[in-house]
């Protein structure tokens, strides 16, 4: 049975997309048929992260006005085998609703293992229609207090609706901001936010250079591991957490 897997955050420019390829690139590393499906309308990304910018015929707004079926609109993507992906509408003004996500969900189910929802940021209702439907939903947020508020406002929002699929993931976390006292630990943000924690991403420069050029991130870099271990969780691998080696 694939499993679909949202990926959201309470505020934008926490990396959430980043997470949402590297991931995605993870997974289709270790055999599985992985698709992406990017939600944040107007703001399109990952066909850059993914290198396949260019690549691009049809995406979500194709689909949703008719021109095309969601077939059409997906695009393999050239770095990672087994890893595809259907690009948001250029549109910042186009909208779709949960029961159309959910019904392209299903279809595409038939032919990959792991289905990546890219969602917009915020706590607006469309997210939490969309995102409530996953079979994992990941929130994550940075060290910043603010996003960690944003990130706890998801949270219990989902726990209203009796979804309690819910993972945490830290990222950015740079050794400087607890050092400067803004974070005790991040014992601290998971105690907040309310939800297991499922990895730490550091704040590594090899993530903004591979996204930038559409390439994978090396396999040496804290970011790759930090990457890999989060996605064989996910699997339901027991990885130990580790993140000391970041906070060093």
């Amino acid at each position: 049975m694939s499993k679909i897997i949202a990926v959201t955050s309470g505020k934008g420019g926490t990396g959430k997309s980043s997470i949402c390829s590297e991931l995605g690139f993870a997974l289709a590393k270790q055999g599985h048929r992985t698709l992406i499906i990017e939600l944040d309308f107007g703001l399109r990304c990952l066909d850059i992260m993914l290198g396949v910018k260019d690549d691009i015929k049809y995406d979500l707004g194709s689909v949703l006005n008719g021109e095309c079926d969601i077939y059409k609109a997906t695009t393999q993507v050239k770095i990672a085998t087994n890893l595809s992906i259907v690009c948001a509408p250029e549109d910042p003004f186009a909208r779709v609703d949960a029961e159309t996500i959910k019904n392209i969900c299903q279809e595409m189910r038939k032919y990959y293992e792991y289905i990546i929802v890219d969602t917009s940021a915020g706590t607006n209702a469309s997210v939490f229609d969309v995102v409530e439907q996953s079979d994992l939903i990941l929130i994550n947020t940075t060290p910043d207090p603010v996003c960690v508020r944003d990130a706890r406002t998801m949270s219990d929002e989902f726990y209203k609706r009796g979804n309690k699929k819910q993972r945490l993931i830290i990222n950015k976390v740079n050794p400087d901001l607890f050092k400067a006292d803004l974070i005790v630990d991040l014992d601290e943000i998971i105690d907040t936010v309310g939800v297991q924690l499922i990895g730490v991403i550091p704040d590594d420069d090899a993530v903004v250079i591979a996204t930038s050029k559409g390439e994978p991130l090396p396999s040496t870099s804290l970011a790759f591991k930090a990457f890999d271990a989060i996605s064989k969780r996910i699997k339901g691998e027991d990885v130990p957490l580790s993140f000391k080696v970041l906070l060093q």
